[in-house]
């Protein structure tokens, strides 16, 4: 059986969604008004990382941003932010060293979120204030988000603002809130001079649309656009998403577009033109306790480095020394971590793996081998059974080498293919690797690793000992996406490199947040690519609903 949700020990993290606005900001243009942008870093051990940056607002001082930052909260954790406002000199938002400074401040996502909308005097250097800049930052929790919804917009007929030429137009989509204020939900592209646009297909959460209420009122509004920020109105319609995807499957998803000047003025006044939903996609997102709560079970498969890099086990200082009053370094890691993903193996069997000794009865070197040496069955009940077979196996092996994974890392593959075929999401694949160095075939790893990112698996490597890991950061593709020899990427982040001696003290909590923090994202990117839902979320799922997406 699956483990009850409340034990699966991954970190809750809520999703928060950003939200800026600035007004009354600095001019830093001769003969125009700034043209801003908004960069927000996140503090990360002791540094300033970028997380990104908003679109550049052309010649205005009072910007509405249409980009949206998605971050991970952690209430145990003061996450510093800091926002700078910039006039953007460089192309495209591009940031480049001729960009004015207009503000910044410096808070917590704790701060934000307990607030909800922020709004804080802007500061220059050394502390003051920006004249009377103030930038307003609004959070809304997306964890309860159930999916995003993809909408391509088109329009005809506008009316022509322009003497010369045509209509410049753009469209801008407004969720209209409790409070009846407005907030902008997504801004299209300039489409340059025509009056029956078609705009570029976006995608939002269904959070942000709509507050995951298909009834809430929204609001479309087509502007002409001007250089010097001086919009001309072209209409509006009112729509709700419920109404959006009723009108979308009866083919009748279209709008008049309507000035209320010229309906007032004019007699005959029809519309300002037509606006039409051309497309329309809902992509409902799963949570890891969905697919766990459906009937997906998680298999994990030890795997333990007998290289002679480790000493020999005879020897007190030998990484695999067993002691009987203190567990080595191997069993350390077995344990702490092996406990953890205990908890999301359904059926507590752990498949258990040897690489890099030679082994009985001819004593060849192999580098897939079962540690309790019965190549038909080579699981183990439960993490104590792993640590039987584990000092069981000691003895009866030479330690040896290469260090070589990929061998290991294409069996669980072969196992993942095979789960792969039933296109169900019924059993997903976790290996945990315990190596006390650098790998030695890292282009047959690297090459293994990026065919089983198709795969429903993922890989936890513990580096025990102290070895220099550096290399092995590079199979954790957090900086980047990991290639193959031949250039082909992963087609997803599905390795996380931990190592144990950062670790070793750590409380069994902190030990689950770095060594298991990915694998339910990773779980749900999986079956999310293969567009594969929970199997049987109906018959498993408690009232309530699904859990927050993880």
């Amino acid at each position: 059986a699956a483990a009850a949700p409340g034990m699966v020990p991954a970190p809750c993290a809520s999703k928060v969604e950003l939200r800026l606005s600035c007004r009354h900001l600095l001019d830093r243009d001769p003969l125009t008004k700034s043209d801003p942008s908004v960069v927000l870093l996140q503090q990360s051990q002791g540094q300033w990382v970028q997380v990104g940056r908003t679109e550049v607002v052309r010649s205005s001082l009072h910007p509405m941003f249409s980009k949206v930052f998605t971050l991970d909260y952690y209430f145990e954790e003061a996450q510093k932010l800091r926002f700078e406002v910039y006039d953007t000199h460089g192309p495209s938002g591009l940031s480049c060293q001729d960009d004015d400074f207009l503000g910044g401040i410096e808070c917590t996502l704790g701060q934000i979120v307990a607030q909800k909308k922020m709004t804080r005097p802007l500061l220059l250097k050394f502390g003051r204030n920006a004249g009377k800049s103030t930038i307003t930052v609004i959070a809304e929790d997306i964890s309860g988000n159930n999916g995003y919804v993809e909408l391509s917009f088109r329009a005809r007929k506008l009316d022509d603002k322009d003497l010369f030429s045509k209509s410049d137009p753009f469209l801008e989509l407004f969720r209209v809130n409790d409070d009846q204020s407005e907030q902008l939900v997504y801004r299209t592209e300039v489409v340059k001079n025509d009056l029956s646009p078609v705009w570029e297909p976006f995608t939002v959460s269904l959070s942000s649309l709509c507050s995951c209420e298909e009834t809430r009122p929204l609001k479309g509004l087509v502007w002409d656009y001007d250089s010097r920020g001086k919009h001309d109105f072209i209409g509006e319609f009112s729509t709700t998403f419920a109404e959006m995807q009723r009108a979308f499957e009866e083919d009748q998803a279209q709008w008049d577009c309507v000035n209320a000047k010229y309906r007032q003025k004019k007699r005959n006044y029809k519309n300002s033109g037509v606006v039409v939903l051309a497309d329309l996609k809902v992509h409902r997102v799963y949570s890891f306790l969905d697919y766990i709560m459906g009937g997906c079970q998680i298999h994990c498969t030890v795997a333990i480095d007998f290289t002679a890099s480790n000493g020999d086990p005879r020897n007190s200082c030998s990484l695999h020394y067993i002691n009987p009053y203190q567990p080595n370094d191997y069993l350390q890691a077995l344990v702490s971590v092996g406990e953890i993903c205990q908890d999301y193996d359904s059926d507590k069997r752990f498949s258990a793996l040897g690489f890099g000794a030679r082994i009985p009865p001819k004593y060849e070197v192999s580098h897939d081998f079962a540690i309790n040496f019965n190549p038909e069955d080579d699981e183990c009940e439960g993490i104590q059974g792993v640590v039987e077979a584990y000092q069981n196996c000691l003895p009866r092996v030479q330690l040896y080498g290469p260090t070589n994974v990929a061998p290991i890392i294409s069996k669980v593959a072969r196992m993942a293919a095979a789960e792969e075929h039933t296109r169900e999401a019924s059993q997903y694949y976790i290996l945990l690797i315990l190596t006390d160095g650098v790998v030695t075939d890292m282009a047959d790893t690297r090459e293994a690793i990026v065919r089983a990112s198709h795969l429903p698996m993922s890989i936890i490597i513990v580096g025990v000992g102290n070895a220099d890991f550096t290399d092995m950061q590079i199979l954790d593709g957090d900086d980047g996406a990991l290639r193959a020899p031949r250039g082909e990427p992963a087609l997803r982040d599905i390795v996380q490199f931990v190592p144990f001696r950062d670790l070793k003290n750590a409380s069994p909590a902190a030990l689950a947040k770095c060594v298991l923090a990915e694998v339910p994202r990773q779980v749900v990117e999986y079956y999310s690519l293969r567009g594969l839902p929970p199997r049987a979320l109906g018959a498993h799922t408690p009232e309530g609903g699904p859990g927050p997406a993880t």
